[in-house]
Parts: structure tokens; sequence; C-alpha cells
């Protein structure tokens, strides 16, 4: 039996689980995001991993923290591996915007433990393993695994995320002309909306008033101007639904490991318009635009040139490119060799 430890359930780990549940039995633990509750909720981890300890053969995490201290002790008494596949904020520190593991002293050093400890690191992209970041002057330029813990010795195997192109794909109807779209949770907390960029995109609906700016993810968050348009939480049908009528996708973020829903929406369709940080640059390629450094007088650039873009053909290439180098397959593939 796999363990697949995570500190909440999200979409990627819902597909992660169903990728390994194909070739194994697996049972997923989660943890707690909320600290009044940690105390407690480490005591239950720690009963229910001793109580499937005679049927466990390894554990696989994501991210690592918190919630990988005690399944990294257990799998080095009981001689079991550990594998904790690193997402992002596990891999950063930009205390200048509140984000990443390392601002804070306890789950810093509750990171630093589980990734020294663990059998194999398995980030989502290069950029979590060593980074020189530049996007944004403001910010702390030495990233990634191997500058935040000198002296790591754990094996490290890049895994990136795949998407499942038979549910996410682009339908061939008329796209809403210059309607951009964004997936982000958790904004209506200042820094979580510093690090995904919503200050940009709020730049470029003023700029841009005859665009429509479509964000998702938080029901919370809402804003005064009349182009921008605000939606909580929606279930993946309806997130494919706007984003198959959405002819921009914006992935402004100061901070990312793989995000997801770029992927997914530039299967649908989606040209996308990205920062330069994280895998960002490697997921859009030359399918869209890219903007090298925090400069709003340079994105404003770039949404200036969309008129003159060949919005046909970008479209095109940007769910040719997920559908052809992160694809649901090999991701699956490597993740069943890895736990075999």
């Amino acid at each position: 039996m796999i363990v697949y430890i995570s500190p909440i359930n999200t979409s990627f780990i819902q597909r992660d689980l169903i990728m390994l549940r194909s070739n194994f039995r697996v049972k997923h633990l989660t943890l707690t995001d909320n600290p009044y509750f940690l105390p407690f909720s480490l005591i239950i981890q720690t009963v229910q991993l001793l109580f499937l300890l005679p049927a466990t053969e390894k554990y696989l995490c994501f991210f690592s923290g918190y919630h990988t201290v005690i399944p990294v002790i257990v799998g080095k008494l009981f001689n079991k591996e550990v594998i904790i596949q690193c997402g992002g904020t596990d891999a950063v520190n930009l205390p200048e915007i509140n984000y990443g593991n390392y601002r804070k002293k306890w789950l810093k050093m509750a990171t630093i433990f589980s990734f020294k400890h663990c059998s194999l690191i398995a980030p989502v992209a290069q950029s979590l393993v060593k980074s020189n970041y530049t996007y944004d002057k403001s910010l702390t330029s030495s990233q990634g695994l191997l500058n935040l813990i000198p002296g790591l010795k754990t094996p490290i195997m890049v895994i990136h995320n795949g998407f499942d192109s038979s549910f996410w794909f682009d339908n061939g109807n008329e796209k809403t002309p210059f309607s951009f779209i964004t997936v982000a949770t958790g904004i209506s907390k200042q820094n979580r909306a510093l690090v995904k960029g919503i200050d940009l995109i709020i730049e470029m609906a003023k700029t841009f008033p005859e665009y429509t700016f479509t964000i998702v993810g938080d029901e919370k968050f809402t804003s005064e101007l009349p182009n921008i348009i605000t939606i909580g939480v929606l279930p993946q049908e309806k997130i494919r639904s706007l984003f198959q009528e959405a002819q921009f996708y914006l992935q402004l973020s100061s901070s990312e490991g793989f995000p997801n829903a770029l992927a997914e929406a530039m299967l649908c369709g989606c040209i996308p318009i990205g920062s330069t940080v994280g895998a960002i640059p490697e997921i859009i390629g030359d399918s869209g635009f890219l903007l090298s450094t925090k400069d709003v007088i340079d994105l404003k650039n770039i949404f200036g040139r969309l008129s003159m873009a060949d919005l046909v053909k970008l479209r095109k290439d940007a769910s040719t490119r997920i559908r052809s180098r992160f694809s649901y397959e090999a991701r699956k593939e490597k993740l069943l060799k890895l736990l075999a």
C-alpha cells in the first residue's frame, strides 16, 4: 500500500490519486492548514501511520512541511521509503511578500528536516532545485532547494505535472475577443494577491477598460472595476467552460512552482501571458507572451502587441505544447515507475 500524505486536499492531488490507484492500493491522509488544530492533527497522524504501518510499502508526500515530519521519522525507524514531491512554497523564501515555508521558524525547521531525511525529492519543476530569481527586483534572488538548504544530500528527480487532454480541450468555438482569465485561490488576502499577480491584472483592467478580466477562485475577492468579473471556487467542468470561452490566460505570479491552471487553460486554447518565474517560461515557450520583469510598462507593451499577433496560430500552439510536453500519461508513467 502507498500512503499518500498532503497538508490539504486539492484537484491536482486528486489527479495523482487517480493515477496511482490504477496500479496500487492507496490511502490518502491529510493534515490541516489551521495552525490551531496542528498539535491535535499531528497526534492523529501518528496514530494513523502506526495503524497502517504493517501494510505500508512507501510514503508519497506532496509538499514538505509539518505534515511530512512524522512520516519521515516513521520511514527511518521502520525502513520505509519516503518520497516528497516539492511543489513551490517549500522551495522559495520571499519574506518581502510573506511567502514561502522558510519565513516561519518552525515551518522552516520542519521543511528542512523532512527534505534532509526523506529518501527522494521529486520537484515538479527544475527551478525548484536551484534558481536565481530576477522577476521582481525587490525580492530575494537566491531560491530553490540547493540554495535554501546548504549541504542537502537527498537525491532529487524532477517530475513535471501532467494534464489530461481528454478533459481539458479546445472545443474550437469562437473565443470572446480580448477576454482574459486567471484562477487563483486565497487572493482576498493581500500577500496571496501579490504572489498571484492580481495587482498587475487590476492595473491592466484600468488601462484597457474595453477588455474583460475574469478572476476565479475566491468568493471573498471583489473589485469595483466594471470590467473585472470575480467568481468563487468552481467545479472543474465549469472552469473548463470558462477556459474554452476566454481568449487569454494570465499567470502573472511573483512565485510559482508548476501552475496547473495555466497548462489546463492552454489545453483549452487560451493564449498564455505569464511571468518568468518557476516553470512558467518552460510551460509557455513560444506559444504565448512572457513578462521578464515585474514592470507595468512592459506588461502594457505586451497587451498593446496582442492585436497584431497571429492569435489563431498561438491558440493552436498553446494546446499542442501542453499535449506534447506535459501529458497526463508521461507523469503517470514516471510516478508509477518511481513507486514500483
